[in-house]
């Protein structure tokens, strides 16, 4: 059962879903997605939409993350590649953090500017193949956009051929970002770009698609499995242990003067840790991805006195790829009370807390 407090003066619970992907639709009612080949450029022929079940390889292809950051700290997987082959979509965990015909993996960060220099990194050592660099960084959002990037939905990207069948492609960098160039022999963690915001996207990422002769691999998984999830026994191509399945967790949580708009934090927007006491509202809003129905979520704002001002407990009525909630205090009443204030947001899936987040603004 929900249970809801709330101060004089306090912003009800807001909450804004987004059905997100490397193109995604955004409505308060999580509309189904609108799928997109965004890892697909004039580089790179087009590839089947289905992970193509292969025999195991006698080669193998070690690879490092694409992105150069601390997963769980400071980038995250949000969408893993799609192991249906039907028109449902699943990654290979059977979650929902895919989309029908993703083919590859999408390492987010968790705001993006022009100044935000997040390197991308070669999988594995190889040699360049293809580059586009010149597509500007915007994210698309919505569907009368997409015609804006048609023939260019990877955006500005790399294709490195890395022998015995093996191809990596890397979508989605900053412009002017491209520091290799065709025929450029590279090595593994070596960096080619920035992460960026150019062609078929919604949220800041390198989106990185393996394939071995042509068709898609997912990386978690390795050759030699059926298409699917619950593949069983799995090879991981990964070299680094902290490349696992996160189903859930948090993007980033902060505060604000008023209500969050979920496209302006994708912009690195709606953030502060120091707010007047006479202006519109101080606002508490938690970002997290891979919500399930069932789930519970907590959401807590109090003041420098000890008063909580918000206090929400609601389960979540549907499961969601990202999900964003806030809560608040306006100053209708009189202005806020100055000092310390304190934000917590918890997200509990059958007794287990698997977000615990606590933030603190000033109020002067």
């Amino acid at each position: 059962m929900a249970k809801t407090t709330l101060g004089a003066g306090a912003i009800t619970l807001g909450v804004a879903i987004t059905f997100s992907g490397c193109v995604a639709s955004t409505s308060a009612q999580g509309d189904a997605p609108i799928v997109g080949n965004s890892q697909e450029s004039a580089a790179a022929p087009k590839q089947p939409d289905i992970i193509v079940d292969k025999p195991p390889v006698e080669s193998d292809f070690p690879i490092v993350k694409p992105i150069d950051c601390t997963l769980g700290q400071d980038c995250f997987v949000l969408l893993y590649p799609d192991r249906d082959p039907t028109s449902a979509a699943k990654d290979f965990n059977c979650g929902q953090l895919t989309y029908d015909g993703h083919k590859g993996t999408d390492f987010a960060i968790a705001g993006w500017t022009s100044d935000t220099d997040v390197p991308v990194l070669a999988s594995a050592p190889g040699t360049v193949q293809a580059v586009r660099d010149g597509v500007r960084d915007y994210r698309i959002e919505s569907e009368n956009e997409f015609a804006t990037v048609k023939g260019i939905e990877c955006g500005n990207g790399v294709l490195m051929d890395h022998g015995n069948g093996w191809t990596t492609q890397y979508c989605h960098l900053e412009k002017g970002s491209v520091s290799v160039s065709q025929g450029d022999s590279v090595e593994a963690g070596q960096q080619i770009g920035f992460v960026g915001l150019s062609g078929k996207t919604t949220f800041p990422h390198v989106h990185l698609t393996i394939r071995y002769q042509g068709d898609v691999v997912d990386p978690f998984v390795g050759t030699g499995s059926k298409s699917g999830c619950n593949v069983g026994e799995r090879s991981p191509l990964w070299i680094e242990p902290d490349v696992e399945y996160v189903s859930s967790g948090l993007v980033r949580a902060g505060f604000s003067d008023g209500a969050v708009d979920m496209p302006e934090l994708w912009l690195d927007g709606q953030r502060g840790d120091r707010f007047p006491h006479n202006g519109p509202a101080l606002v508490f809003w938690s970002h997290v991805y891979g919500v399930q129905q069932g789930d519970t979520e907590i959401l807590q704002l109090t003041d420098p006195n000890g008063r909580q001002e918000v206090n929400v407990n609601q389960p979540i009525q549907s499961s969601k790829r990202v999900y964003l909630s806030y809560g608040g205090k306006t100053t209708r009443n009189g202005p806020l009370v100055k000092g310390t204030w304190t934000g917590r947001y918890r997200l509990v899936r059958n007794g287990e807390t698997i977000v615990d987040v606590t933030k603190t603004s000033v109020v002067e």
